[in-house]
């Protein structure tokens, strides 16, 4: 088994003690943020890590920030066939991680409850496009999925393999591109539209 490490954290939970009661079968182990721990943990899960015992540094700003740390993303982004990365991972105490399953809160959803510009503007998520388009930038090392729909097609690669092929790594990385480009598309037409109310 090739990937030992997963960061998992998603708005959408469908499917995600399954995925992850898999994933800790293969002996690898999970990252997670407040809210998908607390289902993980309720779903029987045992081998989890907050993401602050990773970090080793608390959620701050009323949880605006909690996952931009080097301890996360420094770990997401390392090149495995690069010593020189490798070597400053080891020399700062930061392990590398090999999966990141994450999707992000629906903006839209938001928009159409009419909430106030405030209260809208605390809904954007920050964190989970970070860390999405991270590992899709690096998809040769680490595996993105912001489909719950892709768990079951992972599950069947690392089954059989013990790690996923290059072109379903692509495919998934594209996918993930494709998520963010969206989500920032909302909220951008949503506060040029605001300007001309």
């Amino acid at each position: 088994m090739n990937i030992r490490r997963a960061f998992i954290s998603v708005y959408n939970k469908t499917g995600i003690i399954d995925f992850c009661r898999e994933l800790t079968n293969f002996g690898i182990e999970i990252i997670a943020t407040g809210g998908t721990l607390t289902i993980l943990k309720e779903g029987g899960i045992k081998k989890l890590k907050h993401v602050s015992d990773v970090t080793n540094f608390p959620e701050i700003l009323n949880g605006r920030v909690k996952t931009e740390h080097p301890k996360i993303i420094g770990g997401i982004l390392a090149r495995k066939e690069k010593k020189e990365d490798m070597n400053e991972l080891e020399r700062l105490g930061i392990k590398p991680i090999d999966l990141v399953a994450c999707n992000i809160y629906p903006f839209e959803k938001f928009v159409d409850e009419e909430l106030n510009l405030e209260m809208l503007l605390e809904k954007i998520d920050i964190g989970g496009p970070n860390m999405i388009r991270a590992a899709a930038k690096n998809y040769q090392n680490v595996i993105v999925i912001v489909n719950p729909n892709r768990y079951d097609q992972v599950l069947q690669e690392l089954k059989e393999k013990g790690d996923v092929c290059v072109k379903t790594r692509l495919i998934l990385a594209s996918e993930a591109f494709k998520v963010t480009a969206r989500y920032d598309l909302l909220i951008s037409n949503f506060l040029e539209q605001t300007i001309f109310l």
